[in-house]
């Protein structure tokens, strides 16, 4: 099963309008069941920083797409890329 691009772009529009300027999710990549999404921002620092990875795949959710946090790397300190596999 592949993704939607037209859902990834969906949820990554209503997330920013919600997340952003904490936190900012951009398309990196999208491969057959995979998707990279790069998320960027100061993030607050009492919330964990992995909660807003989770609150995008309950966003993905919404726009039919079910998804799952396979890998997470920071690459800075307001910035990690988060891989997730369709579900």
């Amino acid at each position: 099963m592949k993704i939607n691009k037209n859902n990834i772009s969906k949820t990554i529009k209503s997330y920013n309008r919600i997340r952003s300027p904490e936190a900012t999710a951009s398309l990196v990549k999208v491969k057959n069941n995979k998707l990279l999404i790069n998320f960027n921002g100061p993030f607050c620092e009492t919330c964990g920083v992995d909660d807003y990875f989770e609150d995008f795949v309950i966003e993905a959710e919404d726009n039919n797409l079910k998804l799952k946090i396979k890998d997470i790397q920071q690459k800075e300190d307001e910035n990690y890329l988060v891989e997730f596999t369709l579900i």
